[in-house]
């Protein structure tokens, strides 16, 4: 364990922005982490992978535990495989393991950022899947009982892009597991773009590592990989979630989009338990966003207008202004609030 003050907090994000912690705390094993979080003053924030949290320029004055812990424990049965993984282990790095291993499940969520332990609480998903669909069990510190507690899929309740784990910090998770089949190629396709590119129908499969790939090569096409020299990357990923609408809402939505743009141009619509989601980046395009547009050193990405970027220079002030002006677009436009995907530190949309 150890221990620094004043410790820059820019470099351990994503979004490269965010002052400084008055304490920061690197801890490498789940026993590190829980005494840690257990003798921080108030407040403390719990950072990984920095992928999907938007920090203060003025800093934090209170606790970053950095999570660093890693390994993973495997068993096996007939043709299914569990794997319980260390909350501090890079995601990707799992995914590349489980498609060497020939493990189907994760092969859809290659490339995304972050840390193995954030991916329960946004229940992390991409390109059809989501970890909750794999997730069989969650290790985590509950801070307000002071004991660990291994959390069911059901009490982790998992909803879009959501988990009891977000917006709070209760819960410390320590370790993950998942139960994933063995198997050559990947679970059932159906997300379109995926299909079209790897050339198989819709709820058809292909080779695990042609999947990784194919997800790769669209996701740094939208700068969604992390690149160092790439100012597209320097993000949160999508900075809002696509919205889940009542057919009525949906259908305002057909209306107003009607009337500026004419009848042919319908928003995209995704059946969602009797509900109806559509795209955020369809619709902040539409409401006048073009990717690139921006100012004071933060811009919506040049390759796709769901991320927010830091182009070197930015502010997280600056950012979470555009985050508003695009939210507010998009409200007054098409009668539709979008919502924030990462977590927001110290202030709101």
């Amino acid at each position: 364990m150890r221990t620094a003050s004043q410790a820059p907090l820019d470099g351990l994000t994503t979004l490269r922005l965010g002052g400084p912690a008055s304490t920061l705390v690197e801890v490498t094993t789940a026993a590190e982490a829980i005494d840690a979080v257990a003798a921080a003053a108030e407040p403390v924030l719990v950072l990984a992978g920095g992928s999907n949290v938007v920090l203060p320029d003025r800093g934090l004055d209170g606790t970053v535990v950095l999570l660093r812990s890693a390994g993973r424990q495997v068993s096996e049965s007939d043709d299914s495989v569990t794997v319980t993984v260390q909350a501090g282990e890079t995601w990707d790095d799992l995914v590349a393991w489980s498609v060497r291993e020939g493990l189907a499940g994760i092969e859809c969520l290659a490339g995304i950022p972050g840390s193995v332990g954030a991916t329960p609480v946004q229940n992390v998903g991409a390109y059809g899947q989501e970890v909750a669909d794999t997730i069989t069990a969650v290790r985590a510190y509950d801070r307000l009982a002071g004991v660990q507690k291994v959390l069911t899929p059901a009490e982790c309740g998992f909803t879009y892009r959501h988990s009891v784990f977000k917006g709070h910090d209760r819960w410390l998770v320590l370790d993950v597991t998942f139960q994933l089949r063995r198997a050559k190629e990947s679970e059932p396709l159906r997300f379109g773009e995926l299909t079209r590119r790897l050339a198989v129908d819709p709820g058809g499969s292909a080779p695990l590592a042609d999947v990784r790939d194919a997800v790769l090569a669209l996701r740094a096409g939208k700068g969604m990989v992390l690149d160092a020299a790439d100012h597209d990357t320097w993000s949160v990923g999508s900075f809002f979630t696509n919205p889940v609408l009542e057919p009525a809402d949906y259908d305002e939505v057909v209306r107003r989009c009607a009337a500026l743009h004419g009848p042919d141009v319908v928003p995209p619509r995704f059946a969602a338990d009797g509900l109806v989601k559509t795209s955020a980046a369809w619709l902040i395009e539409r409401a006048g966003f073009a990717r690139g547009h921006g100012r004071d050193g933060v811009s919506l990405s040049t390759k796709h207008t769901l991320a927010l970027t830091n182009r070197g220079t930015g502010t997280t002030t600056a950012l979470l202004a555009l985050a508003r002006e695009v939210r507010d677009g998009v409200r007054d436009t098409f009668g539709v609030t979008l919502v924030n995907e990462p977590v927001i530190v110290g202030d709101s949309l």
